[in-house]
This record gives C-alpha cells, structure tokens and sequence, in this order.
C-alpha cells in the first residue's frame, strides 16, 4: 500500500503543478522511477482534467463557447505547466530541422523554439480548441476526462515497446516497464473511458493508441528511439486524436 500511494504521487508530482499535501509529498522516495508508476498515469490524467473540465462547465453556461473552450485549454496548460506541449514543440524542431539523428537530438534539447515548434503548438491548441468549443457543456466535460487519461496512457506504449534514444536524460527513469504495469495502465483508461464515452470514446481513444504507435515508430526511424520529448508529442498527439474524433461523434 506505500509503494502505491508513493507511485501515486510521484506521477501526480511529475505531470502536474497540483501541490501535493506534505503527509503524500514525504512519500516519494528519492530513487523512486517513473517507470514503476505507469499504472496511475491515466489516474493522473483524470485528476489534471478536473479543474479544466470546471472551467469548461461553468464558462460555457455564461460564455460563447469558443472563449469558454480557450479557457479551459489555458486552465490545463497552468496545471501541467505546458510539460507536454513542450515536449512536442521540442520533438517538432528536432524532427523537422534536420535528417541527422545526432543533430536532431541536439536540437531537441536547445531550449529554444524554433519555426517547426511554433507550428506544431499552435496546431496543437488549435485544434483541441476548436474540438472541445464543438461540444456541448456535459460532453466538453466528458471529453476532457476521455482525453487526459487516455493521452497519458497512450505515453506506455513507448514505453513498453521501445526503447530511450538517449544515454542518459528525464525520460530515461521511464524506460523498461513492465508488462504487468503497462496492461494496468491501458486498463485504466479502458475503464474510464467505457464509463464516460461508451462505443465512441473506446474508439476514440483505440485511435489515439494507433496514432501513438505510428510516432512512435516514426520516432524508432528518425532517431532510435523515444526521448521525454517523444513522450510529451504521443501525450499531444493523442489528446488531438481523442478530442477531434468525439467532437465529430458528439457534435
């Protein structure tokens, strides 16, 4: 039982802002691996939804959908603190720059935002925006918890499939799940999203899986494998995919 409450609370410290209680703080261990608490990702996911998926609520009662809908998407980047939108800005440039793997990752660690990064945040929002401003308040909500899970499980199949590019780097202490924590994780977001989104969020979310699988692939070509930037694109990607496919279901 510690070992799930620390393996819950180092995801929720790893993906989010949310200032986690001291009594739950103290019980990450400092050789404590991402890898080992996969399981609670999609856990993590629907928790980091739930301010955004207010917002959305309480906004769109009051407010055009299109500016309830951006501050929903603006809530979620403070939650997480844009960890994943940096990651795929990050992946964009380092993909789109060069063919060079060794460059490619180079650049990926310049903290710096080149043309290619722009491109890809401002599609990114763009789209989960005008997605989540095509539903009405009770599928937004549902939409958002769908799609925060889902996405941060989609990052397992990386994880579990293939291999760190780098020698060293963040994301290194996600590599080598085990197979047991992976099926936990997808399990998961099985089960929230049968619950919230029945036959149309299990579709939208076995899309996200396969658009994760092909990046994934696509990263394994390019530069030998996944990266945390890697990571932080599937986690987009998939977001994108969940969100587009039930706005074009549910609207």
């Amino acid at each position: 039982m510690e070992k799930l409450f620390e393996n819950f609370a180092l995801t929720l410290a790893f993906f989010s802002r949310i200032p986690l209680p001291t009594s739950l703080g103290n019980k990450i261990s400092h050789d404590a691996k991402l890898g080992g608490a996969t399981a609670f990702f999609p856990v993590a996911g629907f928790i980091i939804a739930i301010p955004s998926a207010l917002v959305w609520f309480i906004a769109s009662s009051y407010l055009p959908a299109v500016i309830a809908a951006g501050l929903a998407i603006g809530c979620g980047l403070l939650i997480t603190g844009g960890l994943h939108e940096d990651g795929f800005a990050d992946c964009a440039d380092g993909l789109g720059a060069t063919q060079d793997q060794e460059r490619a990752l180079e650049i990926m660690q310049d903290s710096r935002i080149g043309t290619y990064g722009s491109l890809a945040l401002i599609s990114s929002t763009g789209l989960r925006w005008a997605a989540l401003a095509s539903l009405e308040p009770v599928s937004g909500v549902l939409a958002l918890f769908i799609c925060n899970s889902g996405a941060r499980s989609a990052m397992t199949i990386a994880m579990q499939f293939s291999n760190y590019a780098r020698p060293e780097g963040l994301g290194k202490q996600a590599n080598g799940i085990t197979g047991s924590n992976f099926i936990q994780a997808i399990t998961i977001a099985f089960i929230i999203t049968a619950i919230l989104g029945s036959f149309w969020g299990i579709i939208a979310l076995c899309l996200s899986y396969c658009f994760a699988w092909l990046f994934m692939k696509r990263l394994e070509y390019r530069i030998g494998g996944y990266t945390g930037d890697g990571l932080g694109a599937i986690e987009q990607i998939s977001e994108i995919t969940i969100l587009i496919t039930l706005a074009g279901a549910w609207s």
